[in-house]
């Protein structure tokens, strides 16, 4: 057996041929033989033994692999370790993660942790056991691994890559260790292969570990291996690590290979390339069409979850075939049928309810209500998401009420506010709640999520604050307790905390603009913390916590230098081209946005402004159209002030604010006219027009004595979710048009939509008290 095995593995995958030895009629005698001799057998060669039979795609069920499990399990406490590490990996493959053995290993393992010395035999445990560790083991085999690494060759890199795996398995992105693995990967990327390279690199994706010195390197590593990968195999290895990372003359490569490999991919190989057309947003649509047929022709192989991905995939696509749509629909209803269990069932769900229907099934109502009980917070989310979009396109709704949805929807909330109540661990909730978010949430659930927090604020550690600090960001929800809290267990722990983690800490505090004594020693402790290691910081996340900072009106100098170093600037670039394009245009606008900042607040710097180019493109394309409401107040504004001509609408000032309406009054506050009537122009859709000779070219000179007013109209995105209170950002606009001469008035939707203005009489005497009480 060993020997069989050995033959196959020293082949390119290509080339093994283990179907054929399955089917040997020698083979069937050498398992019966080997059955027989089991007792027979010492300790390491009844592992070694299963081990090979498994990597020969023996069945799990056959009675081989069941003795030789049972041999296995009586032997277990005497298993040197390097056995119990390999005893573990046959475990796996079966996948016994959670089964009584795979506990009783665990349980060796922590009692016998001290005696461990090879990196191999213990990070193979580690990604075996990882979901059934405990706090306290996970903390342990942290420090031993951390050990294990500084004295192992560092060429062993698929010892370091299993610990990154265990921290993704556990959910636990702990920082100082995975800093040190990336290190180690660093080094070892010339020898890694496309295969080993996505691994990491999806490792890293779901930890939201983004490392900008890896993905370059992996980059540079991959586009050598392009000429190299041209078997099916390491061709998709490639195009799913790489796609993501290139640019678009290296996709259209990628895109072209791909066709011309299509008709040799396998099922899972197809599936696997559509996911990255996804990801890098292709819109060919030969490529897509292509790919498509392919997966159409191996519906019948793919699994529930797979076709569930297919179907999102399709539609994210833009791909046009209602009749694969159709089947796949039918397909998804009968998984659905038969499924039980609660991950599948919301997952079908979701994706069933993106298809065009014009109703539910009753039979979907009955496998939600089986499963309730089971999900959790995110879950209950995703039906209620689901059942919105079902609300939304059937025409019986209005007909039906109470209806199926008003009674699962009943239920769901019960569920939800059930499951807030009993609630009794931190770091749980916190996991169900990371990405979870709607108006089901945010109208239902979301107070009573906050009363819950605060609740278990005694659970609150320096482990668990950036999660926390997240969730409030995210939810827009100002709750002082919670918020004292953070900054109390952050200052009290900061040397503990990873300087890349005060990010998401202050955060809540620079959106929400919450403001104390206590929170000015945070993020005091904070700058101190991270301002030694603001080289190592990945480039973007400089940016943002920079960023972050301002809005919060704080410039640490030794930051702003290195952000707007040469240096650094080049480093950004090179990395904004490897990240995804939803977060490469946030950072893209976060540095206009500081780069305008500083100019502004801090002209001591001597930083130059750069954007000018950059703001006329993002001008160009969102072409400023105004609200209904904004052009009711422009109207009004013209009414109080003495004519249309003495106010202007989406005015574009130096560094490029939009402010909402720009007037100017005298000494005497008497209005000041700009221009022509004539020359001001709102189109039906509401896009604002000047004609030639207009305000961009006008004297920006005051009369003496004169002031300019910029007036902004605040909508809900303002204001924290709970209190009428104004966010950072909009503090800091105001800071910087004030600093550019303005004197700023807000007009807040709760005031301009009050039952108490409710009449032109009543709208005129509020602008009125605004502009000349407010001003004097």
């Amino acid at each position: 057996m060993g020997l069989l095995w050995q033959f196959q593995k020293e082949k390119p995958q290509l080339l093994r041929t283990v179907e054929l030895i399955q089917n040997h009629p020698e083979f069937l005698t050498l398992r019966v033989l080997a059955e027989n001799k089991i007792s027979l057998m010492d300790d390491i060669t009844v592992v070694d033994m299963l081990y090979n039979v498994l990597r020969l795609n023996v069945e799990p069920h056959d009675s081989l692999v069941q003795q030789l499990m049972m041999e296995g399990w009586n032997r277990l406490q005497r298993f040197p370790v390097a056995t119990l590490s390999k005893f573990s990996i046959c475990l796996s493959e079966q996948f016994l993660y959670y089964s009584p053995l795979m506990g009783q290993i665990t349980e060796i393992v922590n009692q016998k942790l001290d005696l461990i010395e090879d990196a191999r035999v213990l990070t193979t445990l580690m990604t075996s056991i990882s979901s059934l560790v405990s706090p306290q083991l996970r903390d342990a085999l942290i420090e031993k691994a951390d050990s294990l690494l500084d004295t192992m060759d560092p060429l062993q890199y698929n010892n370091t890559r299993r610990i990154v795996q265990f921290l993704r398995n556990i959910k636990y992105t702990y920082r100082p260790l995975l800093e040190k693995c990336n290190h180690i990967l660093l080094q070892n990327i010339p020898r890694l292969d496309a295969e080993n390279i996505s691994i990491i690199l999806g490792l890293y994706q779901s930890m939201q570990y983004n490392n900008c010195d890896f993905r370059l390197l992996a980059k540079q590593r991959l586009m050598e291996l392009i000429d190299t990968s041209t078997d099916p195999v390491s061709f998709t290895k490639l195009f799913v690590s790489l796609g993501p990372l290139a640019g678009q003359a290296t996709r259209e490569r990628l895109e072209s290979a791909a066709m011309l490999l299509a008709d040799e991919l396998n099922a899972q190989q197809a599936l696997a390339i559509v996911e990255t057309l996804e990801d890098i947003q292709c819109r060919n649509v030969q490529v897509i069409n292509k790919f498509a047929s392919i997966l159409q022709n191996n519906l019948d192989v793919y699994r529930p979850v797979e076709i569930a991905k297919i179907t999102q995939l399709l539609i994210f696509l833009h791909y046009q075939n209602p009749e694969l749509f159709s089947r796949l629909r039918t397909i998804l209803l009968r998984f659905l049928q038969d499924s039980v269990y609660p991950y599948e069932v919301t997952m079908l769900t979701r994706v069933l309810s993106m298809l065009p229907s014009p109703r539910m099934e009753d039979f979907v109502i009955s496998r939600v209500d089986a499963v309730l009980h089971q999900c959790g917070l995110n879950d209950l989310n995703t039906f209620t998401v689901a059942i919105a979009k079902w609300i939304r396109n059937d025409p019986t709704y209005r007909h039906n009420t109470p209806s199926k949805y008003v009674r699962l929807l009943q239920t769901l909330n019960h569920f939800g506010h059930e499951r807030l109540q009993k609630a009794d661990r931190l770091d749980v909730v916190l996991e169900e709640l990371k990405f979870i978010s709607g108006e089901w949430f945010e109208e239902i659930l979301l107070e009573e999520t906050i009363a819950m927090l605060q609740r278990l604020i005694d659970q609150v550690s320096w482990i668990n604050v950036p999660e926390l600090a997240l969730f409030l960001t995210r939810t827009n929800y100002l709750c002082t307790p919670l918020l004292d809290c953070i900054a109390s267990v952050v200052t009290e722990n900061i040397r503990k905390i990873h300087y890349s983690g005060t990010y998401a800490t202050l955060l809540p505090f620079a959106i929400l603009n919450y403001d104390s004594p206590m929170v000015d020693e945070l993020f005091d402790a904070c700058i101190q913390h991270f301002t030694p290691h603001i080289r190592s910081f990945d480039p973007h996340l400089l940016v943002l916590m920079a960023y972050a900072l301002a809005v919060a009106n704080c410039f640490p100098e030794e930051v702003i230098r290195e952000i707007f170093s040469v240096d650094f600037l080049a480093k950004l670039d090179a990395q904004l081209e490897t990240l995804p394009d939803a977060l490469n245009m946030r950072v893209r606008l976060r540095l206009m946005e500081l780069n305008r900042a500083v100019c502004l607040e801090c002209p001591e710097f001597q930083v130059p402004w750069f954007h000018e180019r950059y703001c006329k493109q993002l001008q160009r394309k969102n072409n400023g159209s105004v609200s209904p409401v904004q052009q009711q107040i422009h109207k009004m504004l013209g009414e109080v002030l003495g004519g249309i001509n003495c106010a202007r609408v989406a005015v574009v000032t130096p560094y490029f604010y939009t402010v909402d309406f720009e007037c100017v009054l005298d000494r005497h506050q008497h209005a000041v006219p700009y221009s022509e009537l004539s020359q001001l122009l709102i189109t039906e859709d509401g896009k604002v027009k000047w004609e030639s000779g207009s305000v961009r070219t006008e004297s920006t000179e005051l009369p003496p004595g004169a002031q300019r007013i910029a007036l902004d109209f605040l909508d809900s995105k303002s204001f924290c979710r709970n209190l009428q209170h104004i966010k950072g950002d909009i503090l800091m606009r105001k800071r910087h048009l004030e600093i550019l001469g303005y004197h700023v008035l807000h007009i807040p939707h709760f005031e301009w939509n009050s039952m108490e203005l409710s009449t032109q009489d009543a709208w005129k005497e509020y602008l009125k008290r605004k502009l000349f009480a407010e001003v004097a």
